[in-house]
């Protein structure tokens, strides 16, 4: 199975839909908060959220659904970047609850050699994120500098560092 593109595998238009989906649960949402040191009561106490919201329910922090995304579109965008250059937006369009199941897509916008170096370029992509209902939740757009074939053939290929398993003598 392939792990990201090189630049050459990238086409203006094209649209890689993630898979799988994940579920929210109130454990990831909570777990996630508490590693960014996030204490937000939306976020962590229901009873706050019920009493004191117009969702009546806790909302999940919005960085845990972006980052969610951005891990979804790793093995299709950047598995094999050399550098994340830039977010340059990201749009929290409507809540995501415990128990929703978030999805993922992302759209080529542009790509570009680069300048400097002939074995790399700049993909620029918008990764939407949305609920099991088709709801919205989560659209941004950054730029990825990824190798060409010729910068993956250098270092061993599609797999580079992977290493070559010693014979156990077994007459296999």
């Amino acid at each position: 199975m392939q792990f990201g593109r090189y630049f050459e595998e990238f086409e203006v238009g094209a649209v890689y839909k993630h898979w799988p989906g994940k579920t929210v649960t109130e454990y990831d949402d909570h777990l996630f908060c508490l590693l960014t040191m996030n204490h937000h009561p939306l976020h962590l106490d229901a009873h706050y959220a019920a009493e004191t919201t117009e969702f009546g329910k806790n909302v999940v922090v919005g960085n845990y659904v972006y980052s969610l995304l951005l891990g979804m579109s790793v093995a299709d965008v950047s598995g094999k970047a050399i550098a994340n250059l830039e977010v340059e937006s990201l749009r929290h369009i409507r809540p995501t609850f415990h128990g929703d199941t978030i999805y993922g897509e992302t759209e080529v916008l542009a790509k570009t050699p680069s300048k400097s170096k002939d074995d790399r370029g700049v993909v620029h992509v918008e990764t939407r994120g949305y609920k099991q209902d088709g709801t919205v939740v989560c659209v941004f757009r950054r730029k990825v500098m990824v190798p060409k074939r010729s910068y993956g053939d250098a270092r061993g290929g599609d797999q580079p560092g992977r290493p070559v398993p010693e014979s156990t003598g077994s007459g296999s």
